[in-house]
């Protein structure tokens, strides 16, 4: 789906709210299509950077490594310290199965918990920009917007817990290993976060229209949050009222709007680019 931002207008960005009650071991257990047979708490990553980043991550829990004997020789020279967990050598049909037939994994799937990310005040101790995502239901945008800001330098990223993709494999290749790098932090009322953000300093910026053109050398000496829209829909109006600005981003007349995480790459660049 794709989030509109129009021409020369702006995409906006929302306040802080409470952090989900929803445990993780109510989460995760679907890697895709295919996976369903992860026990609660846990999922099946798959694909080489996921699988690496996940295998060479401390905080995550590994419960069980399947590899081709291709794939076992690919991780083996990737990993400086070898394999934290053994590596169990199987087919790739069984992979096809757990992964899902349209799965690119590469040869391995990793069994693991799903990660306990930490808490807001805890992630902005470190310098950088949050972004903060309302209602955006696509596992590969939401992965792709982690790797995005992995990238350029984002300490979080914000979702409600309703209406939200869980962690999963496809989540997980999506964000290249990202998964690992930012904390994918779930929240209940996205309206108090962004107020949580405001009260801590931030600057919140909703993306989408109806505002000027998103400028980062103005905010080079502000914090900001940046609030992105669901695929299609866009903000919502609560969302949109609890921002401090809208803005958009600079683009073509040919085309009048950006897929979600594509939006979430630019906005992210300009921040970085005048930081």
């Amino acid at each position: 789906m794709n989030m509109r931002t129009p021409r020369r207008r702006g995409a906006s960005a929302a306040p802080h709210s409470a952090p989900s009650t929803r445990p993780a071991s109510d989460r995760g257990g679907r890697g895709g299509r295919g996976a369903a047979s992860a026990p609660r708490g846990t999922c099946w990553l798959y694909g080489l950077h996921a699988v690496q980043a996940a295998l060479e991550n401390p905080a995550r829990k590994l419960r069980q490594l399947l590899v081709t004997a291709e794939a076992q020789d690919t991780l083996a020279a990737r990993l400086e310290g070898g394999f934290p967990i053994q590596a169990v050598r199987t087919e790739r049909a069984r992979l096809d199965m757990l992964c899902g037939p349209d799965a690119v994994h590469q040869g391995m799937a990793l069994l693991a918990d799903v990660l306990t990310p930490p808490d807001l005040d805890t992630v902005l101790e470190r310098p950088g920009p949050v972004l903060v995502l309302d209602q955006v239901t696509d596992p590969r945008n939401v992965g792709a917007i982690l790797r995005s800001a992995a990238a350029f330098g984002a300490v979080a990223v914000v979702m409600q817990d309703r209406n939200a993709p869980d962690e999963t494999g496809t989540l997980a290749r999506a964000a290249s290993g990202a998964l690992e790098i930012v904390p994918l932090i779930r929240v209940v009322n996205l309206s108090r976060v962004l107020d949580a953000l405001k009260t801590r300093g931030l600057w919140v910026v909703g993306l989408d229209a109806g505002g000027g053109i998103l400028d980062g050398a103005s905010f080079s000496q502000r914090r900001v949050a940046l609030v992105l829209g669901a695929e299609g829909a866009g903000l919502r109006r609560l969302t949109r009222e609890h921002c401090d600005e809208i803005a958009g981003l600079a683009m073509s007349s040919d085309m009048e709007s950006l897929n979600v995480s594509n939006a979430a790459a630019v906005a992210l660049y300009e921040m970085y680019r005048h930081r």
